[in-house]
């Protein structure tokens, strides 16, 4: 997380709901040393105690949690490069502005009995994002096809500790600078949600936009 108490302007249950509607991640553990990293998603509990996730079982970051580990959970949003030229005041540098949520706990290692249900919840929490379309089950699939399929994934629940945010939309500035800058950002190609950012760039801030 940034150091800058200025940038950290969301609750835990904001940051959680961030996390909670970008439903993707990184996934970050260690093991002997070595980091390990994995792109996933995931599901938080109603409560926001726990993740669910699930890991290929080939994958190092698989390997290395066959018990319990500490890890954290990284999930982003909007970013973007800011060019000093347009905060329009002298001697500003180039940044970047970009909203992250880390989620730090434990990850622990479910029985394979826990995979399947697992699976059909997190496609549900996706697919009922796509109403009206009819809603994708597991129960679809060739059953020999799905039993192979389950068998190269391993189930996980990622127990939350700690949930810390970093909202930085050039807030340090006067408003007028800030204001220009975001004016700036939505015509920009560098970044990705770019209009999405410039628009957080421009909200009241604060505290985390809703």
């Amino acid at each position: 997380m940034h150091p800058n108490p200025t940038f950290h302007i969301a609750t835990r249950d904001e940051n959680l709901a961030f996390a909670r509607e970008r439903g993707f991640g990184m996934l970050a553990l260690s093991s002997d040393g070595a980091p390990h990293l994995s792109h996933v998603p995931f599901i938080i509990s109603e409560d926001g105690t726990a993740a669910e996730l699930h890991l290929a079982r080939s994958s190092a970051t698989a390997r290395a949690a066959k018990e319990t580990r500490p890890a954290t959970l990284a999930v982003t949003g909007p970013d973007g490069y800011i060019s000093p030229d347009w905060y329009d005041m002298p001697d500003q540098v180039p940044t970047w502005n970009y909203v992250a949520v880390h989620l730090s706990g434990r990850l622990v290692p479910l029985p394979d009995t826990a995979l399947r249900d697992q699976l059909d919840r997190l496609s549900e929490a996706f697919e009922t994002r796509l109403l009206p379309k009819p809603v994708w089950q597991s129960s679809k699939m060739d059953a020999e096809a799905l039993s192979r399929l389950l068998r190269m994934i391993r189930p996980f629940r990622f127990e939350i500790d700690d949930v810390q945010g970093t909202w930085k939309f050039s807030q340090n500035k006067p408003d007028a600078a800030r204001l220009g800058a975001a004016s700036h950002v939505a015509g920009s190609s560098i970044g990705s949600d770019l209009a999405l950012l410039s628009g957080l760039m421009q909200a009241p801030i604060e505290k985390a936009p809703k």
